[in-house]
């Protein structure tokens, strides 16, 4: 049937080509997301990476696997697009934490900033490969974008979709002396990058129970304008950032400032609990002054260590909640 479905779209069947995707289109748009840091940048790259694909239908001689030329073409399209607009950033990545809270902060919108990834649980794979949640966990999405095109493709495409040296060679039409060379660079800068343990080993350790008490006691804290109840729940070097305003801040002092000297003064806040990058998250929707309703403000993704909350990433922006299919509004 596969082979018939194929014959149909070297034929020009666009029907047969999209069932024979369909299947595949959910880990090559998180391939695009990683490569690019930016769910919409993942939705462009795999829109155009299809069409490249359909283009090019008839030439597909079938000596490698629709999959692999599928990663083939996504990737390439990918290895453009990063080259075109640059590397996708975290306020850290642009300077040490502010030493005073910053009420007045204004959007840098001169800076392609990384964006959250909606769920992140994507089907596991082969023993000794990076667990596909870790895969687009926060941290190592942030820590490919320091990287070259190619070598964050070499690294994607050997220890997340599991291809071999020799195949990320045939990929990236390279040689296997320069895909081995691009890994070895790779992985000493996310190494240096990436804490550890990943956030699944980490939640997976914490359990569900404790994370579910962290999360909503999260929510509930900045709901009631509770300080106290806030600091409980985080580390001593948490930190706080929120893309696209450029300042930051780090530790409990500094992030306990912050949290009394903004959210806490801007009006009343409802949050849904949610998950985002594989890593809990807190949509927050605020109503300022009177107003009746609450509108959606930013999704807070949350990193835990050591059984807290050791770093809050407030993607700012109601596109960001409605990606992760919530409401902007709530009545």
């Amino acid at each position: 049937m596969a082979d018939e479905e194929l014959d149909r779209a070297r034929a020009g069947d666009d029907a047969a080509f999209g069932r024979l995707v369909e299947p595949l289109r959910r880990e090559l748009h998180a391939h695009c997301y990683r490569m690019l840091g930016s769910a919409h940048d993942a939705d462009d790259a795999l829109q155009d990476a299809l069409v490249r694909a359909w283009r090019g239908m008839g030439r597909f001689e079938g000596r490698s696997s629709l999959r692999s030329w599928l990663y083939t073409v996504a990737t390439r399209t990918c290895i453009d697009t990063a080259t075109g607009r640059g590397r996708r950033a975290l306020p850290v990545d642009l300077g040490p934490a502010s030493d005073r809270v910053v009420t007045g902060d204004r959007p840098l919108t001169e800076v392609a900033w990384l964006g959250p990834y909606p769920g992140g649980t994507l089907p596991g794979g082969p023993e000794g490969r990076v667990e596909q949640r870790e895969a687009v966990e926060l941290a190592f999405v942030a820590a490919l974008q320091h990287l070259p095109g190619n070598q964050r493709a070499a690294l994607l495409l050997f220890e997340v979709v599991g291809y071999s040296v020799a195949e990320i060679a045939a990929i990236m039409d390279t040689s296997v002396a320069s895909v081995n060379s691009a890994l070895q660079r790779a992985r000493r800068i996310v190494a240096e990058r990436v804490p550890q343990p990943s956030q699944a080993r980490t939640l997976r350790a914490v359990g569900d129970e404790r994370l579910r008490a962290l999360v909503e006691g999260y929510a509930d804290a900045l709901e009631r304008g509770d300080a106290d109840a806030l600091v409980a729940l985080l580390t001593e070097d948490v930190t706080w950032s929120m893309p696209p305003l450029p300042h930051w801040y780090a530790g409990i002092a500094a992030v306990t400032a912050f949290a009394t000297a903004v959210p806490f003064t801007c009006g009343a806040w409802q949050h849904r609990v949610t998950t985002a990058n594989g890593q809990p998250a807190v949509a927050s929707y605020l109503r300022p002054g009177d107003r009746p309703g609450y509108d959606a403000w930013s999704v807070d993704v949350l990193t835990v260590r050591d059984g807290r909350i050791g770093a809050v990433t407030s993607f700012i922006g109601a596109e960001h909640v409605a990606l992760l299919g919530l409401p902007t509004r709530l009545d």
